[in-house]
């Protein structure tokens, strides 16, 4: 699909907003590295094109592994993810894939084992912004492959 909107480049007030929630997700105490196999794994359940080819640059010039990436969709099968990012990935699929039902006890009481409760308000709002992200990126489209890896992320 061609691009219909650039809605990051309006300046609109509501991406503005997007924008600034993800600032400050990257300066939580969340592991940076970890949040970009999280906003990849998120992007891939929602088919944003965009956002998987970011995220994959992201994640490779963060050092992360071939491996780790291509397997992050069978994270419960495989032993190279931590603890703590199997936790993660949990909560942010459980909450993409909300489907009008509430997060059981049971998953709460798994992720909030490996997370504060600042922590899990983070984690929360980072699906909130990968999920919003891949909505816009999935109704106006995106110029896929173009991205660039900054100089500041390496």
């Amino acid at each position: 699909m061609s691009q219909r909107i650039n809605a990051f480049a309006m300046g609109n007030k509501a991406v503005n907003a997007l924008h600034n929630m993800g600032f400050q997700v990257q300066h939580s105490s969340l592991d940076n590295s970890f949040l970009e196999l999280l906003y990849f794994r998120v992007s891939q359940m929602n088919g944003c094109a965009f956002c998987l080819d970011m995220h994959s640059k992201e994640l490779r010039a963060k050092g992360e592994t071939e491996q780790r990436i291509y397997l992050v969709s069978a994270w419960r099968e495989c032993s190279f993810y931590t603890d703590k990012e199997k936790a993660g990935l949990l909560w942010a699929e459980t909450l993409t894939a909300l489907h009008g039902k509430e997060v059981p006890d049971e998953i709460y009481s798994k992720v909030s084992l490996h997370f504060s409760e600042t922590e899990m308000v983070d984690l929360t709002m980072a699906v909130i912004a990968i999920n919003s992200y891949n909505r816009i990126n999935i109704a106006f489209g995106a110029d896929v492959g173009a991205y660039q890896v900054s100089e500041k992320t390496n």
